[in-house]
């Protein structure tokens, strides 16, 4: 059991280190030379690591059951974080470092809040590998994990569904490495589509890869200290509204589409109420914003760009919210309650969750009133279960205690109520900006060593849904 646990984590840092020859690409295209044996050493490390797991332990079969899954998908998630943060410490380009493991697991968990006060100052091939952590962690690494290498076999439909989010899993295709590799295909294709469209709308070729990489991953890591609002174009603005909007979407959909079931896509209940609340959110924030932006198209523009951001947890910013009237202000506040689609990039509650919950509270009112009647929850047209309610209420319930008990921790190192309640909800969902001192405008660099370690945890446990990470360190689950 030891090896294959071993020759999965190894496996699954190899991988990682492997995607390291980009951003060495770039630093030696750009001569940055300091920062190529920052990315080098450990992508040799980790190669080497993995080459000899399997050698090793080759003859081993891989074995494992729904517990040890759990404990795989946290320590290999950790790990990559951790191994994330390497190159940026090494490199210099961030120095202390609780800051580069902040980032780093800011990256992969697709949070999207950064330590960076001057983004531009750093080396190119730094601001690709901070970009390109979203894409990795969007996605999922344990996916990735599985689409690249058959040897997991049966095993990695367990691990897929400790990574993934939303309160229900399943396969796509009979083979759950068939599954990986088209949802990682249809993310490398609107990917590469988006780095086109970036570079024909004025970006160069490292900026348009970066931008598409946290987009697409929702992430919000930008090459410019003020985001995408830095080019002031609309071309720019229009494409990465609508790959975010298309980030925050389940990428079942997209196979669906690809295959002719267009059944699957009318009746999906998810998407309907992403589509409408998406739609209400930014109409009703263009309409309140029409004298600020001096315009209907105008108001268009910026607002739809910061709804959908906020709405999909990707963090990219065209204007700062917080100078938006209060009303805007309480819409885009409660888009943090909400993300995007189970099974998308996004983070926050998902889409789904809220509409189970809907339902649920509309059977409890047809119960009060007609006491004898049977009612249950429909979804995508199909009779729910009961026991995906529970699940909804649970992870509701440590949703907020997790928010709760990380406003009182900051709190306690004297940041204010609404810069720690909201950043909080901002760490737990992955969304990136808050309100208050971490506002679009502002980045995290100023908070103490504790608070960035305890949102390290809380991003890692959000990004997994809580329930992975509250398993693994529950007690009773490493009693015998």
């Amino acid at each position: 059991m030891i090896g294959s646990f071993i020759k999965i984590v190894a496996c699954i840092l190899g991988i990682v280190g492997f995607t390291y020859i980009l951003p060495v690409s770039v630093a030696l295209v750009y001569h940055e030379t300091q920062v190529v044996w920052s990315f080098s050493v450990p992508m040799i490390a980790s190669l080497v690591f993995a080459a000899a797991s399997l050698l090793i332990w080759r003859n081993q079969k891989i074995r494992f059951n729904t517990k040890t899954s759990f404990v795989i998908v946290a320590v290999a998630w950790l790990a990559v974080n951790l191994f994330g943060a390497i190159p940026l410490y090494v490199s210099g380009a961030i120095p202390a470092l609780v800051d580069a493991v902040f980032e780093s697991f800011s990256g992969f968990t697709t949070t999207g809040g950064t330590i960076v006060t001057d983004v531009e100052a750093l080396p190119r091939s730094i601001n690709l590998w901070r970009c390109q952590t979203h894409w990795l962690g969007g996605m999922g690494i344990v996916a990735l994990t599985v689409a690249l290498l058959p040897l997991l076999g049966v095993g990695g439909f367990q691990l897929i569904k400790a990574e993934t989010t939303g309160p229900e899993k399943g396969k796509l295709t009979p083979k759950i490495a068939t599954t990986a590799k088209v949802l990682w295909f249809m993310y490398i294709s609107l990917t590469v589509l988006q780095t086109i469209l970036l570079r024909v709308a004025g970006m160069d070729f490292v900026d348009a890869l970066s931008h598409a990489f946290a987009t697409l991953g929702t992430g919000g890591f930008s090459t410019r200290n003020s985001s995408v609002g830095t080019y002031d174009s609309l071309a720019i603005d229009i494409i990465v509204t609508v790959f975010m909007f298309l980030g925050g979407i389940n990428f079942s959909m997209y196979y669906y589409a690809f295959t002719g079931k267009g059944s699957e896509i009318k009746e999906n209940s998810e998407l309907r109420n992403y589509l409408a609340i998406v739609f209400i959110s930014v109409l009703a924030i263009t309409l309140l914003e029409l004298k600020n932006y001096g315009g209907f198209f105008n108001s268009l523009r910026y607002s739809s760009f910061q709804t959908i951001s906020i709405m999909t947890t990707t963090g990219f910013s065209t204007d700062d919210y917080l100078n938006w009237t209060s009303a805007s202000q309480v819409i885009i506040f409660l888009l943090f309650f909400i993300g995007g689609c189970s099974g998308s990039t996004a983070g926050g509650v998902k889409v789904i969750r809220w509409v189970i919950l809907a339902k649920q509270f509309h059977n409890e009112i047809q119960k009060m009133l007609h006491p004898q009647g049977i009612f249950t929850i429909r979804i995508n047209k199909r009779a729910g279960r009961k026991d995906v309610v529970f699940n909804v209420a649970a992870f509701l319930f440590i949703y907020v205690i997790m928010i709760a008990a990380l406003t009182l921790f900051a709190c306690i190192f004297k940041l204010d109520i609404l810069s720690s309640f909201t950043g909080a909800l901002s760490m737990v969902g992955n969304v990136g900006p808050a309100f208050g001192k971490l506002g679009p405008s502002c980045n995290y660099a100023f908070l103490p060593a504790a608070v960035k370690w305890a949102y390290c945890f809380a991003m890692l446990a959000g990004r997994l849904e809580f329930f992975t990470i509250v398993i693994f360190l529950s007690p009773s689950f490493w009693k015998k």
